[in-house]
């Protein structure tokens, strides 16, 4: 059994570059104006999506550390941290750059390590693999390569600073996998074992959760390391990605999967993680939690009631819809007899865009800035008898909170956002398979294993920062 990882990078996360490459031959900006403009026709020309080729800076050839007296320079820092801050959503203020430097900085000199360890094991990785991945982040992303390149550029990424972090992260799971090969069996026993326990906690709480971990290996680290997790919370409660964030900077093998560890029971965790989960509701962000091996952020993406609970669904329609609504629209306008393939691809943008808005005011603080084209309007307190029947609908298969399907209208395609607080659903239980059980034994079992690795590389090396 291999460890079932997909690296694939923050830039998966950004509402930007999920949501606005194929509307606008313009390549996304972060200060983009918020001045309505027709989207015009995607670029598709290879000139066009050329990246602007960046100024080097005077600082290209200074060193920022030697691990094991292997340089990392101040450029390819620049670079990272542009990549990180511009994929992850997170703002470009001199506070946030202070912080994500350090950060970034470590990760750099990790990786390092890791590519040393697998270049001495001949383990390497081919411009195809990296091909693969970046095949299936457009695809996911219903981008094309041209566009990729043009958001990268916009943001005075390189090209080669994306896929250099993507070799790495596959170059890294390659070691881990032929390292422990083998040395990682699950018994049938132990799936029973792990069965009989789940059958146990039917009767509780079970929990959907994300992690961020950062390793304390040294106690005097402690306050440092704690001071680098409050950060990371500082960061996502400013507008970054929560999975973005754990892809880049998560110690913990679920960092590949944006810090997914699956679902777990109320009394699964060590006491002080499992503490917290039980006074968190779905959607909570922890502060950090120290606990075993250094300190944890967690999110609750989910909590679910006991197996078996009963759980009334009340189906949204049109006719249970209150009298009036607070209401916000988003809409994205269109050229004027915009061809039929056009309209589609802005169509799925919209349903992209549709699904990551978690509230009127982030489409407030969000939409118009980030998305080319676009307009927000906050519309306030709507009586329904006021819209017409498109919208009508739209907004009756929506729930309390809820976003509406978008729709093709004169003006372009709208989108609805209920403004009222959203409703937390209650969510029966589902016991897991067999399969499912021994494939999360099999990762929790090289997870740790992966961190004792990496962390034994570290205590290894010789790192000088400067």
């Amino acid at each position: 059994m291999a460890l079932k990882i997909r690296a694939l990078p923050p830039v998966l996360t950004a509402l930007a570059l999920v949501a606005l490459a194929p509307m606008s031959a313009e390549p996304l900006q972060r200060n983009a104006r918020a001045e309505p403009a027709p989207a015009s026709t995607p670029t598709t020309t290879a000139e066009a999506a050329k990246p602007a080729k960046p100024k080097k800076p005077h600082y290209e050839n200074g060193i920022v550390a030697l691990v094991n007296d292997t340089p990392v320079t101040s450029y390819e820092l620049q670079q990272r941290m542009a990549l990180v801050m511009s994929t992850s959503n997170i703002p470009r203020t001199p506070e946030m750059e202070k912080k994500v430097r350090d950060q970034v900085l470590e990760q750099l000199e990790t990786e390092v390590l890791q590519r040393a360890e697998a270049n001495k094991n001949d383990i390497t990785v081919s411009a195809v693999e990296v091909d693969k991945y970046m095949k299936e982040i457009i695809d996911d992303n219903h981008m094309s390569m041209d566009q990729l390149k043009e958001i990268l550029a916009r943001g005075n990424v390189q090209i080669a600073t994306f896929r250099a972090q993507l070799a790495a992260q596959i170059q890294w799971q390659k070691a881990v996998n032929d390292h422990f090969q083998g040395r990682v069996t699950i018994s049938p026993e132990a799936v029973d074992a792990e069965m009989a326990r789940i059958k146990e906690g039917e009767n509780k709480a079970h929990f959907s959760v994300s992690e961020i971990f950062l390793a304390v290996d040294n106690p005097d680290q402690d306050e440092k390391v704690k001071k680098s997790a409050e950060g990371l919370v500082s960061q996502v409660k400013s507008g970054a990605q929560f999975a973005s964030i754990a892809r880049q900077f998560s110690q913990s093998a679920s960092a590949a999967q944006g810090g997914d560890i699956g679902t777990v029971y109320d009394g699964q965790l060590a006491p002080e993680l499992n503490k917290t989960l039980e006074a968190m509701k779905t959607g909570d962000m922890s502060e950090p939690i120290r606990s075993i091996g250094g300190y944890y952020i967690l999110v609750l993406r989910q909590r679910f009631e006991p197996e078996g609970t009963k759980i009334v669904e009340n189906k949204p329609t049109a006719e249970t819809l209150p009298a009036a609504l607070p209401l916000g629209r988003v809409l994205l306008r269109l050229p004027p007899k915009a061809p039929k393939d056009y309209v589609e691809k802005v169509m799925q943008i919209a349903k992209s865009i549709q699904q990551a808005i978690p509230s009127c005011d982030w489409a407030q603080a969000n939409i118009q800035k980030n998305v080319p084209g676009s307009l927000y309007f906050p519309l306030g307190q709507v009586r329904m008898a006021d819209l017409n029947d498109q919208t009508r609908e739209a907004l009756g298969k929506t729930e309390v909170g809820g976003v509406a399907e978008p729709f093709l209208s004169d003006a372009g395609i709208e989108i609805f956002v209920r403004c009222e607080k959203r409703e937390i659903k209650q969510v029966a239980w589902k016991s897991p398979t067999r399969d499912q059980i021994e494939q999360q034994l099999f990762n929790e079992q090289i997870s740790a294993l992966a961190r004792r690795y990496n962390r034994d590389l570290r205590r290894n090396a010789n790192i000088e920062t400067r």
